[in-house]
């Protein structure tokens, strides 16, 4: 099965640090991979340019064959927009939008109608568990709670990658597993790709795969049982 994600000898620096150090894998679909490794490891920066948020100085990006590094701002955009969700560990919800208009906003962004996209959007949260929380605020929500509207709002294009940084590190260890759970039953059942950045060993050994990053590089990989 061709991959849907590649990476293929990339290369990001900040400042005078190199981050990444020509990294190479590959995203099945329906896979779901866990990159694991120490805070400053590179993890991070390799997911953000897996999804088409940073550019590597060299190496390419490749989504379902095209090479990210050929398209513009615009068209990396929209592409993330139709086909890839992004969960951030602090949720970053929209504070001026309500919980319901948080999950619709890719769907807005999108021109779809805003009664359809509500429409989906409610779905999820129900999906979800947290259809009680359509008219609340971001600041009214606890980070478990934060953090499965972010999840909601990650799939409600109906992605085909779910590229997902850190989401249980700021929660405990209950809303932790409650939104892991969450995330992969989703995932799972839509068919979507996951790739999940975790420096825990638990979340990790939820994926079906493991890539491990160290000062830049893949230190190790394998298939979890």
């Amino acid at each position: 099965m061709s991959a849907l994600v590649q990476a293929h000898a990339i290369r990001k620096s900040f400042r005078h640090t190199e981050a990444l150090r020509g990294v190479s894998l590959e995203v099945a679909p329906g896979e779901a991979l866990a990159i694991t490794g120490p805070s400053g490891s590179g993890k991070s920066t390799l997911l953000l340019c897996l999804a088409g948020i940073l550019r590597p100085e060299a190496g390419e990006v490749y989504y379902d064959g095209t090479p990210l590094g050929g398209l513009g701002d615009t068209e990396r955009t929209r592409l993330r927009r139709r086909e890839m969700g992004v969960v951030l560990q602090f949720g970053q919800l929209v504070p001026e939008l309500t919980v319901v208009q948080n999950v619709a906003l890719p769907l807005l962004l999108d021109k779809h109608e805003r009664p359809s996209a509500h429409r989906a959007a409610l779905a999820w949260l129900e999906r979800l568990g947290g259809l009680e929380l359509a008219d609340a605020s971001p600041a009214e929500l606890s980070g478990g709670q934060a953090q499965r509207v972010a999840v909601a709002r990650a799939l409600v294009a109906g992605p085909r990658v779910i590229f997902a940084d850190e989401p249980t590190g700021a929660l405990d260890t209950v809303a932790g597993e409650q939104v892991l759970g969450q995330l992969l039953e989703a995932v799972r059942g839509t068919g979507a790709a996951l790739v999940l950045v975790t420096h825990d060993n638990r979340v990790a050994a939820r994926a079906d795969r493991e890539v491990a990053v160290l000062d830049g590089v893949i230190a190790g990989t394998g298939v979890l049982s």
